[in-house]
This record gives C-alpha cells, structure tokens and sequence, in this order.
C-alpha cells in the first residue's frame, strides 16, 4: 500500500479539541477506505509566512498514513470542503518514520537552548554600547580609486 506525508493546517481560531475531532474524522475516512494512520503529530499554532483566508496563525498537523489512493483522495475533498482547513499537502514517500519528525525535534532543542542560557558566557557586543558586529578598525580610503578587481580571469 502507498504511504503518505500529509500536513493541514486549521484556522487558528478552533480549539485543539476541535482539530482533534478532525483529526478522528479524516482518520474515519482513511479507515473506511481500507488504510490505515500511522502516526499523528500536532506541531501547535505557529505563524504562517503570509496571511492566508485572512489568518496570520495556524493549527499544523502532520498524519502519516498507509492507504490506497481513493482514501487518500477522499480524505482530501472532505478538507477542501471544509472551511476550517486552510491548506494540506500530501507527499508520497519510500517509507515512513518511526521517530518524531524535524519540527518536533526542533521543538525539543529549542526548549534545551531555553535552560543552558543561563551559563552562556557573555559576549563584548551583548551589551547597548557594543555596536553591530564589533570594531572593523580603519576601513581605508573609500574614494572611487580602486585598483581593477579580477574575478576568475587571468591577470
């Protein structure tokens, strides 16, 4: 049977029990289609690029699932029908992943950074007075001058 990535990404205004019951329909809907899911991962609200359907947040939720192509294709016409499915996308892969994907690692080692902060050593330029990037020293003539650059050519 194929496997599938597939990512929505519901209007930040539902609650998560919301997103969950959606979750469990679409679930439904590849069951009754003769797959199944393999994992479900909620990544939260997160900000979005650009303003879509007039929200700047939403929901994400990543479903791995195993299922035939009409289930799938079923699974994505009852999500564009719906007005609190903003976006999804479907990718057919080899194989699916056991482990957590990129974003929730991610979401792991951004909640470690968050502890170790506190035995960072600081740094010259941390402080107000420190400038943009430290002292660059004399920077020289920058009248127009310049001796003829060659970039890859012969001399």
């Amino acid at each position: 049977m194929p496997l599938y990535e597939h990512v929505f990404l519901a209007r930040q205004d539902v609650t998560s029990q919301q997103v969950e019951t959606m979750v469990e329909t679409y679930k439904g809907v590849i069951e009754a289609g003769g797959g199944t899911i393999e994992k479900i991962e909620s990544w939260g609200v997160k900000s979005l690029a650009y303003r879509i359907k007039k929200n700047r947040k939403a929901h994400f939720t990543l479903l791995n699932i195993s299922a035939p192509p009409a289930a799938l294709a079923e699974m994505e016409r009852q999500m564009q029908i719906s007005e609190d499915v903003l976006r999804f996308m479907t990718v057919r892969v080899e194989q699916l992943e056991a482990e957590p994907s990129a974003m929730m690692q991610k979401r792991d080692r951004d909640d470690r950074k968050d502890r170790d902060r506190g035995d960072r050593p600081r740094r010259r330029d941390d402080d107000f007075g420190g400038g943009f990037g430290g002292d660059r020293g004399d920077r020289g003539d920058r009248g127009g001058d310049r001796p003829e650059r060659n970039f890859g050519g012969e001399n």
